[in-house]
């Protein structure tokens, strides 16, 4: 039987949309709940980890934050950083360990309540199938953000974005310019340095953190401190939270501090945030003449502020591991804190991408939600699903796996399970209530909605 002719015309208790991690922990704690379910997933699991991550790519946390439920981390480094395909394996194993009820390769294309507000309906291109309860756990990072600047460049400069970068030698040959500096582009960046291309980097305002300090991976201080367990409830700012950019780091060859200072001084050229590109016409051409001759991209006279402001929220941090080592008299070596290797000599407002020798563009510019496919009335004016810990006020809807959702590991290994868990529990709960109402009064759709959640 195919995996198609096992979801048109059926229904299933709880259908999770969406086989990562978040799909797969979810899975695992309505197993161990006997909960029936369905996993979907428009793709294999590992999809996006192998097609969308480039070649030297790795976990910038340590390998011990892997956390699946039931399956943490199981080789010998726990220390280290999974490269791209030990995490595809990683997923792969733990579909092996506790066998999920998963069909793979067919995407849902839609997702609506029944007419009278029961049961929903799931659309696939073969066919489609019903639930009573569904947990969207598709991430956060669906469509590439590439800004309408991008269409202003001359045809002969070699644009991709970051989900599509796999190493240096995918490029032609000549300058790189960057765009973002989060944790893609900085790690991209470095990449591209270190295959020996001249970069041109686009500085824009993410925080760095250093990798190591006085003894060990700061991963490992803040996991002691307590930070990645804080729920998101305990802000002032949740909404702010939620937004926050990743600091920027590695794990590559064993993780070290990424510092855009020292790459300028070994020959790496930074600018501000990437304003404008001028030069050229409607249709993509150089003004008076072909290719990229005249085309000038512009930048914000923002570096410094960029640079330093980076700098202070790492060095920020350390003055927290500071202060939780001394509270606890915590025996650590001393270590002397960070000096500026490199600043900026003024601001360069535009660059000639002919002069410079570019001859192509990685946009490091992040991504956007599509929730398109959901016809239900979930979200906020941004987009944005409107939950607390997961749980909509659409009864039987979740989400699972958003950044922030309820920590700062929800989205990541780190977390993701403590989340499912929680999810899980709810859904049992609004199962069971269910069924007690259902026998004694109908089954009011609306007693999901009433239950606790913590």
């Amino acid at each position: 039987m195919s995996p198609v002719a096992r979801l048109a015309g059926r229904h299933y208790p709880v259908a999770v949309v969406g086989g990562g991690q978040a799909g797969l922990s979810v899975s695992y704690h309505l197993s161990t709940r006997d909960i029936g379910h369905v996993v979907v997933e428009a793709e294999r699991v590992g999809h996006e980890w192998r097609e969308r991550r480039w070649d030297s790519f790795c976990l910038v946390t340590p390998n011990w934050q892997c956390r699946l439920p039931g399956y943490p981390y199981q080789g010998d480094d726990p220390d280290g950083f999974m490269l791209r395909d030990e995490i595809v394996r990683y997923l792969q194993d733990y579909v092996g360990f506790f066998r999920p009820p998963l069909v793979e390769g067919v995407p849902v294309t839609g997702l609506r309540r029944a007419p009278g507000g029961g049961r929903f309906e799931l659309a696939t291109p073969e066919g489609e199938f019903t639930a009573d309860q569904v947990v969207v756990a598709t991430g956060p990072y669906h469509t590439p953000a590439v800004p309408r600047m991008a269409e202003r460049l001359p045809a002969d400069i070699e644009q991709i974005h970051s989900s599509r970068y796999r190493n240096a030698a995918q490029l032609p040959a000549g300058g790189v310019l960057v765009v973002g500096s989060g944790q893609s582009g900085c790690q991209i960046a470095e990449d591209l340095h270190l295959a020996g291309r001249q970069v041109h980097l686009a500085v824009g305002s993410a925080p760095r953190v250093a990798r190591f300090y006085r003894g060990r991976d700061c991963v490992a201080w803040l996991d002691e401190m307590g930070h990645y367990a804080r729920g998101i409830d305990t802000f002032d700012d949740a909404s702010a939270v939620r937004m926050r950019v990743n600091h920027y780091v590695t794990g590559r060859d064993g993780g070290r501090d990424i510092d855009l200072r020292a790459f300028a001084r070994d020959g790496m050229c930074l600018y501000g945030r990437l304003t404008g590109v001028d030069g050229t016409t409607p249709g993509g051409t150089a003004s008076g003449g072909t290719g990229s001759g005249g085309t000038t991209v512009e930048f914000a006279d923002d570096l410094k502020v960029n640079l330093d402001r980076a700098d202070a929220v790492a060095e920020s941090i350390k003055d927290a591991i500071d202060a939780h080592i001394a509270d606890h008299g915590i025996q650590a070596p001393q270590e002397a804190r960070y000096v500026p290797v490199w600043e900026p000599s003024g601001h360069t407002p535009g660059l000639d991408l002919a002069e410079a020798g570019i001859t192509s563009v990685v946009w490091s510019t992040g991504f956007t939600r599509d929730h398109r496919w959901i016809e239900i009335p979930a979200f906020d004016g941004r987009g944005y699903p409107m939950h607390r810990r997961g749980a909509t006020s659409v009864p039987g809807l979740y989400f699972l796996g958003l950044p922030w959702q309820y920590s700062w590991g929800s989205g990541r290994f780190e977390a993701v399970g403590r989340d499912a868990e929680f999810l899980a529990g709810h859904i049992d709960a609004s199962r069971r209530l269910a069924d007690v109402c259902g026998a004694l009064t109908g089954a009011p759709e609306s007693v999901a909605a009433a239950l606790p959640l913590g």
